[in-house]
């Protein structure tokens, strides 16, 4: 489900995409990080599955959000957290067939989520574009329907990197010993 068949999720895309344009003007405002090329946007949120595992975890969705210094798949939940005390902490989260470690983040102005890396700085990307399609084009594998044989076959899961450069990684996911590293 795409964040426009949820209002919720909807809603909850356009304040995170608000929230960095507007850190984008202040914060980072001159910073040289900052790839000018690339604007800050919410690429392909949908909603996520329940942790059947963890039944008091909030409903969520995942995408990508793209700002001028960086690019992440994003966690978010459907709901304002305010998870403070959690921040920089490490969560080992499912996105398709993929395990990836997302880390705990909060603004004041929004609430709590997570987010893993997938480019940081963005000098790589010469438009936005570009960005937006790499981030759609991640999103598009991830989601990609896995065959009762793969998902058999899933004894590891790669590091972020590798995933995203198509190197295997020698990293065991959750419930299969150590939390990913990416």
């Amino acid at each position: 489900m795409r964040s426009t068949d949820s209002p919720v999720l909807s809603l909850r895309v356009k304040a995170l995409a608000a929230l960095y344009q507007h850190i984008a003007s202040t914060r980072m405002q001159g910073i040289p990080l900052l790839n000018p090329a690339v604007q800050v946007e919410a690429v392909g949120f949908e909603l996520v599955q329940a942790d059947a595992s963890d039944p008091e975890a909030p409903a969520s969705g995942v995408g990508v959000l793209i700002t001028p210094w960086f690019m992440n798949l994003v966690w978010l939940p459907l709901r304002r957290l305010d998870l403070a005390k959690q921040v920089g902490g490490k969560v080992p989260r499912y996105v398709g067939r993929e395990c990836f470690e997302f880390i705990a983040a909060h603004e004041d102005d929004f609430g709590s989520y997570e987010a893993c890396s997938l480019f940081s700085p963005v000098f790589e990307f010469e438009n936005h574009q570009a960005a937006v399609a790499t981030a759609q084009a991640v999103l598009d594998m991830l989601r990609q329907p896995a065959s009762t044989a793969a998902q058999a076959a899933l004894p590891q899961a790669p590091a972020r990197r590798a995933f995203l450069f198509g190197r295997s990684s020698n990293v065991a996911a959750p419930g299969r010993g150590e939390a990913g590293r990416g």
